[in-house]
């Protein structure tokens, strides 16, 4: 039995609705938490792409983006080291290290369509959760209000984390 079940969360992933790129975070990381992100995604051999600033590069370790990520000093002069992991060929998931203390990402609704996509999006959050030991949470592109549905380390699942009744059903 899945996780979460399409009729049950597809209003979440319409991007006419929702926008088409919510905001997946991982609180409280440190770059041993990001060094196990880079570690998994070669463990699972999803196929990935890593850049900064745009010009693409060796993935090399999470010390190395972290000093890469604040090397221009103020905010405005940094460069935002970047990976796109893809763990099917039709799911891209854009990780940018802003700073160690999350995980940010991001993923295109578009691509998140039916079951099928769905129970591909709750395998990486799982599987992401269960590694860093800490829960995933995706809200509304934009939105700083409360997760949609996430990773919950206590239950071992991703679950909805919004009642029924504030998404009008």
């Amino acid at each position: 039995m899945p996780d979460l079940l399409w009729d049950d969360v597809k209003t979440f992933f319409d991007p006419e609705v929702n926008g088409a790129l919510p905001d997946v975070v991982v609180e409280g990381t440190t770059v041993g938490d990001w060094q196990v992100l880079l570690d998994l995604v070669q463990a699972q051999g999803w196929h990935y792409a890593y850049s900064l600033g745009g010009e693409p590069m060796e993935l090399s370790s999470a010390a190395d983006m972290v000093v890469a990520a604040y090397a221009g000093g103020m905010p405005e002069l940094r460069v935002t080291p970047e990976l796109r992991v893809w763990p099917i060929p039709e799911v891209l998931m854009i990780f940018r290290m802003y700073q160690a203390e999350s995980i940010d990402f991001d993923v295109d609704l578009r691509e998140l369509q039916g079951q099928e996509r769905l129970d591909v999006l709750v395998n990486v959050f799982r599987v992401i959760g269960r590694r860093v030991g800490k829960s995933v949470l995706m809200t509304p592109e934009g939105s700083f209000g409360h997760p949609a549905l996430g990773f919950d380390v206590e239950a071992d699942r991703v679950v909805l984390m919004v009642d029924l009744i504030d998404r009008g059903v």
